[in-house]
């Protein structure tokens, strides 16, 4: 597949900082198989597109303009694709096969969840890295749920975890609202065999937008400055993952609104305050969509 090419089609106004390090990806071993619903053409067409989701092809969860005609347009008249496409958003935190359902209705074509890449996404290359640690998971939706999906063992979310420490977050009681998980498995670790309170956090996954900013911001300390034991000495920091660095994201308000990247400087900033030695790590999303649009293109 020498010389394809993929375009990307995402919202002008979204803004991110590049200047991470970041962490090669194998080839995922099952795309093809996954998206074998597609019929073979007498030729394969040399390129790909990649659409943003937010502010191009929705606005909240309401299509925009004339998007579903264009979408439908890479397909042939019989239903079958003809141009690979995929869908790629930072706003995640569900399972990649959900937010397929959600856009095959909204869009009135059926799109695979081979076709959705969520910032999130590439984390799955991690696995074996994490198989059997606890790691937790940072965001909005069902962040644990996500990362068990992709086989991760040993997963809490923020909430869940935030839950065993009492007093971790001092301005609890005076919350009016319920932070919490709307999964109701809550990964299904209510009570975990392992004891939270003496096995430290291997990695921290920022999965999608945190909803508590200042729960999470005082957690992530606690568990990053105490090599994954919060309210124990000084130590080396476990993993810091973050799916995306936008720093704003159009939604449904009419001027765009605070993403991860702006959560991101937050955690840095008091970082640095504090002279702690913060060491992010985030994924080339790119270079995955690449890999992924070539792979739809040779089942074409």
């Amino acid at each position: 597949m020498r010389g394809f090419r993929f375009a990307l089609v995402r919202a002008a106004r979204s803004r991110s900082r590049a200047e991470h390090q970041t962490v090669q990806r194998r080839r995922p071993s099952d795309v093809a198989q996954r998206f074998s619903h597609t019929a073979p053409a007498p030729a394969r067409p040399s390129f790909g597109i990649a659409f943003d989701i937010d502010g191009v092809i929705l606005r909240g969860r309401s299509p925009i303009g004339g998007a579903p005609r264009a979408i439908r347009r890479l397909y042939s008249e019989e239903g079958t694709l003809k141009i690979p496409f995929l869908f790629l958003t930072n706003g995640g935190g569900v399972p990649e096969h959900r937010r397929a359902l959600e856009l095959s209705q909204l869009l009135g074509v059926n799109i695979s969840p081979t076709q959705v890449v969520h910032g999130h996404s590439p984390y799955r290359e991690l696995v074996k890295r994490f198989e059997d640690d606890l790691i937790v998971a940072v965001g909005k939706g069902e962040p644990a749920v996500v990362m068990s999906a992709y086989g991760f063992r040993k997963v809490l979310s923020i909430d869940e975890y935030a839950s065993y420490y009492k007093d971790i977050d001092p301005l609890a009681p005076f919350k009016t609202w319920k932070v919490g998980q709307t999964d109701s498995h809550m990964s299904a670790k209510v009570h975990p065999s392992y004891d939270v309170y003496s096995e430290r956090v291997k990695g921290v996954f920022v999965v999608s937008d945190p909803v508590d900013w200042g729960r999470d911001l005082q957690v992530l300390c606690d568990i990053l400055s105490t090599h994954g034991l919060p309210g124990t000495e000084k130590g080396d920091q476990p993993p810091l993952y973050f799916a995306a660095d936008d720093l704003e994201y159009q939604a449904a308000f009419p001027s765009e609104r605070l993403g991860m990247g702006a959560f991101r400087i937050a955690l840095e900033s008091i970082f640095n305050e504090h002279q702690w030695k913060e060491k992010i790590i985030s994924f080339q999303l790119f270079t995955w969509l690449e890999i992924i649009l070539k792979w739809i293109s040779m089942e074409l």
